[in-house]
């Protein structure tokens, strides 16, 4: 299979190292196409009023490319440098989960998303933050696996994978879980303030506050400590559609 690979924490994240590693291991190829900074929160924009710069930079295993842009950029970008079809695309691994209303400003999630219009395979990896590279390293080789599972696997228009994981030891994780996507939102706050020159500003407070989280959403799986699947679709039944399909991964 041929990956094409992109992100919202930029080229230089372990996460997507992590996500590279796992493909060449089992004998992929890959094109890595990513923002040249950080990205994360700017969900589903595209560069329309500007030129898009794009830089090739040195990666073991492969082509990679640092593009001034937003990860949806990096997904059509990606498309046009490679120089074969992609089979499957994988946005990853972001440092910080995005499950549940998450998902509506992730970059991360944005990429793979734009890679389905685009009528690619593809899978938003993401795990909690202060994760180690054997935490990240074994999400990958998972996140390759289902890859594998899919290559001959038709799925639905804008049917996107979402695979999030705690950031636990491996030996502490428990079993991956199909999940419908939570809809508990969040209930941020701005402190106002004053500049030097007596004009009013704002700050959004530190801190995640969230509506009542659902039982047996993915997040409310997440904070128990499994890795969580869900294949979002603005359909309900997409996870009963493919449960024989992951059988071998809930174990």
């Amino acid at each position: 299979m041929h990956f094409l690979l992109t992100n919202d924490d930029g080229i230089d994240a372990i996460g997507l190292k992590a996500l590279s590693a796992a493909v060449l291991e089992k004998g992929h190829s890959l094109i890595v196409c990513a923002p040249q900074t950080q990205q994360s929160a700017t969900s589903h924009s595209v560069t329309l009023r500007a030129p898009l710069m794009v830089r090739e930079v040195a990666w073991e295993g492969g082509k990679a490319y640092a593009v001034a842009g937003s990860p949806a950029d990096c997904a059509r970008m990606g498309v046009e440098l490679s120089d074969q079809p992609i089979d499957f695309v994988f946005s990853g691994i972001n440092n910080g989960d995005n499950a549940g209303t998450a998902i509506y400003y992730s970059g991360t999630f944005s990429a793979a998303r734009e890679a389905r219009m685009l009528r690619l395979k593809a899978m938003a990896v993401s795990i909690q933050p202060h994760a180690t590279w054997d935490m990240l390293l074994h999400l990958a080789r998972l996140a390759v696996r289902i890859a594998e599972n899919f290559e001959h696997t038709e799925l639905p228009r804008l049917c996107v994978i979402n695979l999030n994981a705690p950031a636990l030891p491996v030996s502490e994780l428990k079993p991956l879980q199909l999940a419908p996507v939570s809809q508990s939102f969040f209930l941020d706050a701005y402190e106002e303030r004053t500049d030097l020159h007596g004009n009013p500003y704002f700050w959004l407070k530190p801190g995640i506050v969230m509506e009542k989280i659902e039982e047996g959403s993915d997040l409310d799986l997440l904070q128990k400590g499994h890795i969580t699947c869900s294949f979002v679709l603005p359909s309900p039944d997409c996870n009963d559609k493919y449960t024989e399909k992951m059988q071998d991964f809930c174990l």
